[in-house]
Formats: structure tokens, C-alpha cells, sequence
């Protein structure tokens, strides 16, 4: 029996680049609610960004943000239910060294808001576009709060930055590719968050349905009771993963 359902953001409940979740999603989550299964959007995102784009059922589903590194229960806003912190001095001086690298630019997480220390102009918009709390920082030192994630823009795509960042921070932080623009550094990923997540409700791992397209998505894909990959990922994934989709919401139906 499933009692919760996770999923994917970019790339899986919408194609990239797209700013709207397709309609027949939001009829699914309700049709699934009233069978008593909950529906949580899982992402790299921000928890602001993700109730805007999730407006219709903002308060009745929990949201796993930051690839895990935070995670909302339902609610107005909804509590936390848990937070992986990392290690503020590493974390500053893995900031640093993407300041320092030419093309790329750096987004420091906390628990709801990002901080920026732009170089150029090109991320501004990006992050504008996702409806984030943004706060403008001269240097990451000045990051008021615990740092939940670090991210590497990197507009040219993840492979220098991946070849710069990982030989000195991947035995360090979990890293992942969270799309063609953007490599993450956390103490924690989905797996951790959809854990976290299943603890604080009662539900079992076995109990989850997860979709997702995407490297970063394999620790909650892992774990889950049944993993569902979108047609287009990678082969080495659809090898193995293999169930496959085209769309999430043609399987809800069936749940």
C-alpha cells in the first residue's frame, strides 16, 4: 500500500524550463489526498519558491526542499521537520573557491532564503524567475543563519565546475547535478529528507512512490518502496531503475 507520494520538480513533474505545474497534477494530489495519500514535491529548490509554484495545494502537502536539506510539514507556514546543517567554516570556504573560479557563480541556502554574491548578472534572473527569497551579500561570511546547501551556477554547464570542485569538496559534501546549470553541495540529499520525512509522519519506506529523472534524485529513489523514472534520464539510470514514465501523472491515476 502506498501512503506517500514524492516526486520531482524539474525535469519530472514539468520539463525544464517550464514555470507552471501541469493542471492534471494538482487534480491527481487531490483525488490522492481524498484516498488518504500524501503528495510531496521534492527538490533542489527553496521552500518559498516551491509553495508559489505548488499555490493550489501549498498547505496540505509537506515540501522536501534544498535536495533534503530541509523539510516543511503541511501547513501555513508548515514546521520544520528536519534540517541537515553543514559545517559552517567548510562550508564558507566551499563558497569561496566557487567565488574564486572564473564562469561560475555561487547560492548559499538556508533554511527558506538565498544568498547571493553575484559576479555578473546572469543569475539574478534565474533565481528571480523561481520566485526565491534573495538576499544580496557581499561575501558568503556574511550568511546570517545555518548554511543548508551550497549550489554552483555554472551557465556554461556542471562539467567545470564538477572538474574544479570535486577532486577538493566531493569526499566532503554530498555533490550532485541538479540539472544542466547546477552542481549542489549538502550534508544530507533526498534520501536523507525523504527519511526524515517518512519518521515524522508515521509512514514506512516501503509505503512511498518516487519519481524523479536525475542524479540528485537516486538516494530517495534508492530507498523508496517503488522508484519510477522519467523516459528521458540518463541510460545508466533507466539501467537502473526500471520503471519508466513519460508523464507522473498517467501513473497517479493508476495508484
Amino acid at each position: 500500500m502506498i501512503r506517500l507520494v514524492a516526486s520531482d520538480i524539474d525535469g519530472t513533474l514539468m520539463p525544464y524550463g517550464a514555470s507552471a505545474i501541469p493542471k492534471e497534477v494538482f487534480e491527481e494530489i487531490h483525488r490522492l489526498e481524498r484516498r488518504g495519500v500524501l503528495f510531496c514535491p521534492a527538490s533542489g529548490r527553496q521552500y518559498t519558491s516551491m509553495r508559489r509554484l505548488f499555490a493550489p495545494v501549498a498547505n496540505k502537502v509537506p515540501f522536501l526542499c534544498e535536495n533534503g536539506a530541509a523539510v516543511f510539514g503541511p501547513g501555513s507556514p508548515g514546521p520544520v521537520l528536519g534540517k541537515t546543517v553543514m559545517d559552517r567554516d567548510r562550508a564558507v570556504a566551499l563558497c569561496r573557491d566557487i567565488v574564486d573560479t572564473p564562469g561560475l557563480e555561487v547560492l548559499i541556502s538556508g533554511e527558506d532564503t538565498s544568498y547571493l554574491c553575484p559576479k555578473e548578472d546572469k543569475i539574478l534572473p534565474v533565481m528571480r524567475g523561481k520566485g526565491n527569497n534573495i538576499v544580496l551579500l557581499s561575501g558568503p561570511e556574511e550568511v546570517p543563519e545555518d548554511i543548508v546547501k551550497v549550489s554552483a551556477f555554472a551557465p556554461r554547464g556542471t562539467a567545470e565546475a564538477e572538474q574544479r570542485l570535486l577532486p577538493r569538496w566531493g569526499g566532503v559534501f554530498h555533490a550532485a547535478v541538479a540539472g544542466a546549470e547546477w552542481l549542489d553541495f549538502t550534508l544530507a540529499d533526498k534520501g536523507t529528507g525523504l527519511t526524515q520525512l517518512c519518521a515524522a509522519l508515521g509512514v514506512g519506506l516501503d509505503e512511498t512512490m518516487v519519481f524523479g529523472d536525475n542524479f540528485n534524485d537516486v538516494p530517495m529513489l534508492s530507498i523508496a518502496g517503488r522508484p519510477w523514472l522519467m523516459e528521458n534520464a540518463a541510460p545508466e539510470l533507466k539501467e537502473r531503475f526500471p520503471n519508466h514514465c513519460r508523464r507522473v501523472a498517467d501513473v497517479l491515476r493508476i495508484l
